[in-house]
């Protein structure tokens, strides 16, 4: 059984108010290409299909024909489900009758049954374990005992574990933090305040396991893999190599994963030096029409740095003085806010403006307002 692992696409995300959608097309015209040429039996997105829960429409367009191709133009079942940036009931919806034509899609809990491949050597099932809160597993499942992730997943795995004939080929399916994992900016968190991770015995007993979430691509333990995600999505992953996984499975169930790159239409990089230095253009090998953030070494003013530089970087997205910051509070250095939370945010605004910490009342009725928030999308 061949089949591509993918997943956090994230159509219609915007990086630094800039579209990325041309750029995710670009990418996806060479991932259904190589689709074809590997001659897979399946394409598996494990969840974040979109950026936010209510997709724009160009957005859905783009996925509306990339979905078209693969499973009418070349006849492969894709299998995909919800992640914690989809909406679930909007992702799954049809999603009964597009089963017919080997478009599986899974998102609500309550539609949950294994995908059934067959190969030379017999049948592969592939078990869907979407997105979900502990408080909607532990309606779903009727366990009052569920009270975090790791629970969670671990009952919704060994429930969809239970359906699975003696002996079988199984792939897992998930989009959750696996501990262990390595993170990056761009990546929501699960929970506000916490980190929402799970175990890696959660899998235990499946073959493989196609996980979404994270978006570098790395093998957690054996036969447990993150594929990362289709682009870079942050300045923290200027050093990822972006891939998709092709994975190869023997009939008794060993797998073979081999990482392939795709070429993005921009890198995303982070440059630094002197203005009249930077001016002169980009070194070999690099296109001044990348995705850019500048850190300028210069430290007497310039007017208009932005605006010189895009002369050259026509793509600079972000600009950063580092050698301006010197002994400013760490809460408001430029660029700082990339790396810190929404509760470390305001925990450092309201310092700020109060000039005494935020008490503990008050960051419980924000966590109560951030946790509302991220469930809307």
């Amino acid at each position: 059984m061949k089949f591509l692992h993918t997943a956090d696409w994230h159509l219609g995300r915007r990086f630094h108010n800039v579209s990325l959608l041309e750029d995710q097309a670009h990418l996806l015209d060479q991932l259904v290409a190589l689709a074809r040429e590997s001659r897979v039996e399946a394409v598996i997105i494990a969840g974040d299909v979109y950026d936010r829960a209510v997709a724009p429409a160009d957005a859905v367009r783009l996925l509306d024909d990339v979905l078209e191709r693969l499973v009418v133009g070349a006849g492969i079942a894709v299998i995909m489900i919800a992640g914690n940036h989809d909406s679930p009931e909007r992702l799954g919806f049809g999603s009964r009758l597009l089963a017919a034509r080997r478009l599986h899609v899974f998102g609500p809990l309550t539609l949950l049954q294994p995908v059934v491949l067959a190969d030379a050597h017999g049948a592969v099932h592939f078990c869907p374990l979407p997105y979900a809160d502990p408080a909607e597993v532990r309606l779903h499942l009727g366990d009052e005992s569920l009270h975090d992730h790791d629970s969670a997943v671990r009952a919704l795995a060994a429930t969809m574990g239970s359906r699975l004939p003696a002996g079988v080929r199984s792939v897992a399916i998930g989009h959750c933090w696996v501990s262990g994992g390595s993170s990056s900016d761009s990546e929501r968190p699960l929970t506000v305040g916490g980190t929402g991770q799970v175990g890696a015995g959660c899998f235990a007993g499946f073959h493989y396991t196609a996980l979404g979430h994270l978006h570098r691509p790395q093998q957690v333990e054996e036969g447990i893999r993150y594929c990362g995600s289709l682009l870079k999505y942050s300045f923290s992953e200027v050093a990822h190599r972006k891939s998709v996984s092709l994975v190869e499975m023997d009939g008794a169930g060993r797998v073979r994963v081999e990482p392939i790159e795709l070429s993005p239409r921009r890198d995303v990089r982070i440059i630094e030096g002197a203005l009249k230095e930077l001016l002169q253009g980009s070194g070999p090998g690099q296109s001044p029409e990348d995705y850019l953030l500048v850190r300028l070494t210069d430290r007497q003013a310039i007017l208009d740095a932005m605006g010189k530089l895009r002369r050259v970087y026509p793509n600079l997205l972000h600009l950063e003085r580092p050698a301006l910051q010197v002994g400013m509070p760490a809460g408001l250095r430029g660029g700082d806010h990339l790396k810190r939370s929404e509760l470390e945010l305001f925990r450092a605004f309201y310092q700020e403006v109060a000039g005494t910490e935020l008490i503990q009342g008050g960051e419980r009725a924000l966590l109560e307002v951030l946790e509302s928030l991220s469930r809307e999308g």
